[in-house]
């Protein structure tokens, strides 16, 4: 027997102790989604000795696509084409010696010829004879004299040749691709992720599913002062988000008529807070009618007037539910090269105003007192306002 596969790995699913079955079922319902998106039939999954598999059908491109999805599967940490063998001496030496050529050639292909190398044995199946510390013995010494090019190394190798013996199959394999990591979509609930079309509440949604937690997203749009291309930007950064987990639904809110009217009937210097506390209200209540269970925002502390930390306190007062702030302690630079690595930074810098650059006044009130904001919206028509907004509301489905 011999098989080509892909070996998954998670990472601290595996420290969920008697919670760790539901992780799991949950990261292999992910799996399978993934898989299903990517149009490519006869793709087996099989969970064995605790460990997920994935056998694509034979065809590089059908391999490449099953790759990259993998690559986009929250929870993997990483993974790796295997060879399955029986769990016996001859079929190991062989197998080991083809992901050597295979990782040597990858290497050359990358313009890194490889140097060095080191074999790394696991022996899971303690029925087997050989010891790990035997097996490396043997395969190094196998590999060594295939190919006497190459040095020793065991701490620093260019490539690892490893090795797992488990009961009824062995896997070796030289090369490991990256996964997103974190835990699996939907392990941890879902929230409504307020999407503007900036660089930063992409990425803030990112990290959140990153943790497990579904998104749904919330627009707000003040046409005709924002245009339809800012409305398809938006959309097009949560198709990219998409690519990440599936079909995503976005709220597009018309927000008008509430922004004008904060204009119109509120201090200048409190309209960002008035904008921001409206948001949140109006989100909350999409949140109850959708079953989710906080707010994902992309604020990071003192970027702009609405994110200090007085600021935060007044806003998060209209709200009950959980706000989420993954950047809340980042550096531009870093949600900048965060974006860039997830694919929505070309995007979110395409130059669309948002409703968020409307109105914005000269001076906005850094330190604003909670009476003096519930003062100011006491002008403001909100029992008319706010439900006339959510019957504007319009559901659009993006797809990856």
């Amino acid at each position: 027997m011999r098989r080509r596969l892909l070996l998954l790995r998670y990472g601290e699913i595996g420290l969920k102790g008697k919670n760790r079955p539901g992780f799991e079922h949950q990261l292999r319902r992910q799996v399978a989604a993934a898989l299903a998106r990517t149009g490519v039939q006869g793709v087996e999954v099989a969970w064995r000795n605790g460990r997920l598999l994935v056998v694509p059908p034979p065809g590089q491109e059908a391999w490449e696509r099953v790759e990259q999805a993998l690559g986009r599967v929250f929870g993997i940490v990483s993974f790796s084409p295997a060879l399955g063998v029986e769990p016996e001496r001859g079929a190991l030496e062989e197998a080991a010696l083809t992901a050597l050529e295979e990782a040597l050639r990858e290497a050359e292909a990358r313009g890194r010829p490889a140097r060095s190398f080191k074999v790394e044995a696991r022996r899971v199946d303690k029925r087997f004879p050989l010891g790990s510390l035997e097996m490396n013995a043997l395969l190094g010494a196998l590999l060594h004299e295939r190919h006497p090019e190459l040095q020793v190394d065991v701490h620093t190798p260019d490539v690892r040749v490893q090795v797992e013996v488990r009961e009824r199959e062995a896997y070796v394999f030289a090369l490991t691709l990256p996964g997103p990591g974190g835990l699996p979509l939907g392990a941890s609930g879902r929230a409504m992720l307020l999407l503007s079309g900036g660089i930063d509440s992409p990425v803030a949604g990112w990290m959140a599913m990153r943790r497990g937690i579904e998104i749904e997203a919330v627009h707000f749009e003040s046409f005709p002062y924002t245009s339809e291309q800012a409305r398809e930007k938006v959309l097009e950064l949560a198709r990219i988000l998409a690519g990440w987990s599936g079909e995503m639904t976005v709220h597009v809110v018309h927000f008008t008529d509430i922004q004008t009217a904060i204009y119109r009937e509120a201090p200048a210097e409190l309209g960002v807070i008035l904008m921001r506390r409206a948001m949140f209200r109006l989100a909350e209540e999409l949140a109850r009618r959708r079953g989710a269970l906080g707010t994902v925002t992309g604020e990071n502390v003192g970027q702009v007037a609405s994110q200090t930390l007085e600021s935060m306190g007044v806003i998060n007062r209209v709200t009950t539910l959980p706000v989420l702030r993954p950047l809340i302690t980042m550096d531009k630079s870093q949600i900048i090269e965060e974006a860039r690595r997830i694919g929505t930074y070309e995007t979110s810098i395409l130059p669309y105003a948002d409703c968020c650059s409307l109105f914005v006044p000269a001076h906005p009130a850094t330190r604003p007192r909670l009476a003096e904001v519930e003062g100011a919206e006491a002008r403001i028509d909100w029992e008319r306002l706010l439900p006339e907004a959510l019957e504007r509301t319009v559901a659009v489905s993006v797809r990856p």
